[in-house]
């Protein structure tokens, strides 16, 4: 078998020939080679026809260079002298320098110590510089000088991408499980894909956009998955009187529903009447662009969606936040198991006791619940406790004659399996998004809730297969299974199973450095 290259012929012909003579040469020719190739005649012929496509240059419009055409037809040099992306920020501060301390002077009176060249001083010193809040640094280190000089130099390098849209998501919770879920679900649908930073906040995270319709786009996004409301607003940045062109900066505001999943509420009585006289008390057993409630005395559930919350607004009675763990001292089951919403319930009357009471009094509580068909005598659960809570609910009032119940269960709890495999690694992971951290929200405390409540959201994706459905979960290279372990575990303890985990797949190194991942 003959490897031939593309070839190119060039038949020249004499005045005195006829031309058809010279195009049946070429003929001949252009059949020969399709012979001896191995791929037929389109792979022969698109190897003989290859073009080559030549990008031409254009002048630079300032000093006239020959330079590979941009949207503005200028050459890095002209346009490093016309657009200055560090204007307004100060390129020469005094700093007041003690020389028998090495102590430098933080006005009004605080003196620093740091040694030169140190990370203590490009700290100080990149502070004292204002209105760094106008670009977003990207990296700064020191320039050497004589140990003598009186001067510090610090080269600064910044990010020229600017936001042109912002999007401020936000939940009034006390915790972030909602935003924990969120993240998921943005990072298996890409819809963060044209951000070009995302701050993570208090009580949210801010992203950045670089053109108006992604932020719409994305607003959109988080509309079809969580209950919902935004506005919008804009900022006049630049006005050219001559073409009449106007510069805004968008920033829309999306509140997300404080009522989570697992949360007890109370229904007031125009939104309990337009759904049948449910409840009042009902759970939260599902979010996403709609609000799942359950009564757990009659098992009847509804649903409402954003437009229906919004024009009622209510709130949450109590939160997961505030669930108590309880004994089942005994249990009778008072109905068959039914599937609702993809989710099975079963009515049972159960006796049980809190977990802090042992030792102290021998209070029991008869309750009915809708877990009959995961509940047996000896099993623990959270649940709600009623007759220690002190409760000031507006609504709750407006229900006269009614009494409240001592406990409502939520779930089965599974602390003492947790405890078994506290510190063991998880085979599976997840990945995250690249969040900048709020300089407000930095703190030694607020880590350790950050990831106490990042561990309790892992065990809910461990507990609930339904919550975990619509995420991506990765296999863990790292964990290494044992014997020991999967006995000492327990035979019921929740787990993911090893056909719901993805391969990780890295097509760069590059990529594997910049997509972190969490186990």
């Amino acid at each position: 078998m003959f490897n031939l290259k593309p070839c190119y012929i060039k038949i020249c012909c004499p005045p005195d020939v006829n031309v058809d003579f010279g195009f049946a040469i070429y003929d001949i020719l252009f059949r020969s080679y399709l012979s001896l190739t191995s791929h037929g005649t389109r792979n022969g012929y698109a190897q003989l026809l290859t073009v080559d496509h030549t990008i031409g240059n254009v002048l630079c419009c300032k000093c006239g260079i020959s330079m590979q055409p941009n949207a503005v037809n200028m050459c890095a040099n002209c346009l490093r002298s016309e657009i200055d992306i560090t204007e307004g920020l100060q390129k020469h501060v005094i700093i007041c320098h003690c020389p028998e301390c090495d102590s430098y002077l933080q006005p009004p009176r605080t003196w620093i110590k740091a040694q030169l060249e140190s990370t203590e001083l490009l700290t100080f010193s990149v502070k004292r510089l204002k209105n760094l809040n106008k670009i977003r640094l990207v990296q700064a280190e020191f320039i050497w000088t004589e140990p003598h000089s009186k001067r510090i130099q610090v080269k600064l390098k910044a990010n020229p991408d600017q936001w042109v849209a912002a999007v401020q998501l936000r939940q009034h919770v006390c915790h972030r499980r909602t935003f924990f879920y969120l993240e998921q679900l943005i990072l298996k649908h890409d819809a963060a894909a044209r951000a070009i930073m995302i701050k993570q906040m208090d009580q949210g995270i801010d992203l950045f956009f670089s053109n108006r319709s992604h932020a719409i786009k994305f607003v959109e996004f988080i509309g079809k998955i969580v209950p919902s409301r935004s506005r919008n607003d804009k900022q006049l940045v630049s006005h050219d009187p001559k073409s009449n062109n106007y510069n805004y900066k968008c920033t829309f505001s999306v509140e997300i529903s404080p009522v989570c999943r697992e949360d007890l509420i109370c229904l007031p009585p125009k939104v309990s009447n337009s759904l049948g006289n449910l409840g009042p008390l009902v759970i939260c057993t599902k979010l996403s662009n709609h609000i799942a409630v359950l009564d757990p005395f009659t098992l009847r559930n509804c649903f409402l969606d954003a437009g229906q919350y919004w024009r009622a607004s209510f709130k949450s009675l109590l939160s997961s936040r505030q669930l108590v763990e309880y004994i089942v001292l005994d249990f009778e089951a008072v109905s068959s198991e039914v599937n609702i919403g993809g989710s099975k319930y079963a009515l049972a009357d159960a006796q049980v006791a809190r977990i802090s009471d042992f030792g102290k009094n021998d209070t029991i509580f008869n309750v009915r619940t809708h877990l009959g068909h995961l509940l047996n005598p000896g099993d623990y659960a959270l649940g709600y406790d009623l007759y220690a809570a002190y409760s000031n609910d507006s609504e709750l009032d407006k229900y006269e004659g009614f009494v409240l119940p001592h406990v409502i269960l939520v779930k089965k709890s599974y602390e003492e399996k947790w405890q078994k495999k506290h510190g063991k690694p998880r085979s599976w992971k997840l990945k995250s998004l690249n969040l900048e951290i709020d300089d407000n929200a930095k703190g030694r405390d607020h880590e350790e809730k950050m990831n106490s409540e990042y561990e309790q959201f892992l065990r809910d994706l461990e507990e609930n297969p339904d919550l975990r459905f619509n995420i991506s979960l990765y296999r863990n290279k790292e964990y290494q299974p044992s014997e020991m372990a999967s006995l000492t575990d327990g035979d019921d303890a929740p787990f993911v199973r090893l056909e719901e985990l993805l391969a990780d797949l890295d097509l760069s190194e590059e990529e594997a450095d910049n997509d972190s991942m969490r186990e």
